[in-house]
């Protein structure tokens, strides 16, 4: 199955699974016009082909006392992929971080969505970790007032119709 051959189950499927992965079969097959065992196989077969990375929980971050989110860039004292897989091999191991992408055409090398309890905790992490990392030249923090968008679904309708 490639992306040539998504054909209109597969893309209604994605849609419905990235709205509610928890849906069951039954459910699902009936939502997109197919019986279960079909719908189950056609399932298996994105998944196998790499479509559906995998299944998660989303958490509501304030319910867990995560009320603060930051967006950093950060800025590298050299541009040479050992620096950078050095940045990024620290980053990787740091749950205050959400995303971490490495960016072009701003005065930053990484952008990183950070979320933390408060700015007290925000302040030990960028003060115990993030400008102790070797290479880390500059750090510009902007805190999120308003969540505007939040959403994990990605736009299928360039695929075709669903």
């Amino acid at each position: 199955m490639t992306e040539h051959t998504l054909d209109r189950y597969d893309l209604k499927i994605l849609a419905e699974l990235q709205h509610d992965a928890r849906i069951s079969n039954q459910e699902l097959a009936e939502r997109i016009g197919l019986s279960p065992s079909p719908c189950s196989r056609r399932v298996k077969q994105l998944e196998d082909a790499g479509y559906i990375n995998r299944q998660v929980a989303l958490l509501d971050p304030r319910k867990l006392g995560l009320t603060l989110t930051a967006f950093v860039m950060i800025g590298m004292d050299r541009h040479t992929p050992e620096r950078f897989a050095g940045f990024e091999q620290v980053i990787k191991d740091c749950p205050e971080v959400l995303d971490c992408c490495l960016v072009t055409g701003m005065e930053a090398d990484y952008h990183l969505r950070v979320v933390v309890p408060d700015m007290e905790h925000y302040q030990q992490f960028l003060l115990g970790k993030l400008t102790r990392i070797e290479g880390v030249s500059s750090v510009r923090s902007s805190f999120v007032l308003n969540q505007v968008v939040a959403s994990t679904e990605l736009p299928l309708k360039h695929l075709g119709r669903h």
